[in-house]
């Protein structure tokens, strides 16, 4: 059954608000990592991807730095499964292409490296902790 879905892509002034909200309950409250690593000053710099379900629900976030990085990506624990990973990584790696970059980067916590193989990305470089979990560099060329 598909559900469908909305992506919101824009500006941390335009998506500040609900991408905030996601972005605390996944990675504050659910994984435990501190308020203060969360929150960077890279939001303002960055291009920003809103999930919104049917009914105008924001259930997904994402985000794009100006050097081709994809980060933040969260969605919420009873939307996961559902494909929205993958629409939002979709939306930001299409705002990448729009940007010209020959790649995209990204940090994915060890137990995502499925999601993101089957994706395309590839693994490289050793296990590493960021916010007290294990993490892995991968990366994706990018086509136009």
């Amino acid at each position: 059954m598909s559900h469908p879905v909305k992506i919101q892509i824009g500006d941390w002034a335009a998506c500040r608000d609900h991408a905030m909200v996601i972005r605390h309950e996944v990675f504050v409250q659910e994984q435990n990592v501190p308020l203060e690593l969360e929150l960077d000053h890279q939001d303002e710099n960055c291009i920003h991807a809103v999930a919104y379900n049917s009914q105008g629900e924001a259930i997904g976030t994402g985000r794009l730095l100006p050097d081709g990085h994809i980060g933040r990506i969260a969605v919420r624990a009873k939307c996961r499964g559902m494909g929205i990973g993958s629409k939002l990584l979709d939306a930001l790696m299409n705002e990448a292409r729009l940007r010209h970059h020959m790649e995209v980067v990204l940090s994915a916590q060890t137990h995502a490296l499925k999601f993101y193989t089957r994706r395309g990305f590839v693994a490289e470089g050793i296990t590493y902790m960021d916010a007290g979990i294990e993490h892995v560099t991968m990366r994706h060329p990018l086509t136009a």
